[in-house]
């Protein structure tokens, strides 16, 4: 696992991440205590790929196009 925190990681750490912890429970060979924080951890993981993708949505879809559909500029997203 790395050190960073799971709020500071980007979308690829996590996803790795998670990848990682899937993969662990999947296996089925940790005990018990060490599956529910993985679980835990997993949670964690997921909501923070969630986010990272919500941000990246709402980037994409603030890309203003011109009357021809070309790219014309970025209005601003509230919130970012």
């Amino acid at each position: 696992m790395t050190d960073t925190p799971i709020d500071e990681m980007s979308f690829e750490d996590a996803m790795r991440a998670l990848e990682q912890v899937v993969g662990q429970l999947e296996r089925g060979d940790v005990p018990l205590e060490q599956s529910i924080t993985l679980y835990e951890r997993g949670a964690a993981l997921k909501s923070r790929c969630e986010a990272k993708l919500k941000e990246a949505e709402e980037k994409v879809a603030a890309i203003t196009v011109d009357s021809d559909g070309n790219p014309a500029g970025l209005k601003p997203v509230e919130g970012l």
